[in-house]
């Protein structure tokens, strides 16, 4: 990471297959500005996860991104880009 940048985050949300409707309606009157955006997920594919990758401070400032709902579920990890041989 380049001193004084932001770090980078990866977010894995995974929910059960009877919660997916409420990880959905969860960002309903939630403002975060990864509303209204497309992401990836895997819930249409049966394994009910969903990725972000966002800029933030510190975990807990990624996953305040989420709704508490997604957050309880989502773990966060600091990531940068390599290159690959």
């Amino acid at each position: 990471m380049i001193r004084g940048a932001v770090p980078t985050y990866h977010l894995s949300h995974r929910h059960e297959p009877a919660e997916c409707v409420a990880a959905f309606a969860a960002w309903h009157g939630y403002t975060s500005p990864l509303r209204s955006r497309p992401t990836m997920a895997s819930c249409l594919e049966g394994s009910h996860r969903v990725w972000w990758q966002v800029d933030a401070a510190s975990a807990e400032d990624a996953l305040a991104l989420l709704p508490p709902f997604v957050a309880e579920r989502t773990r966060a990890a600091e990531v940068q880009e390599v290159p690959i041989p």
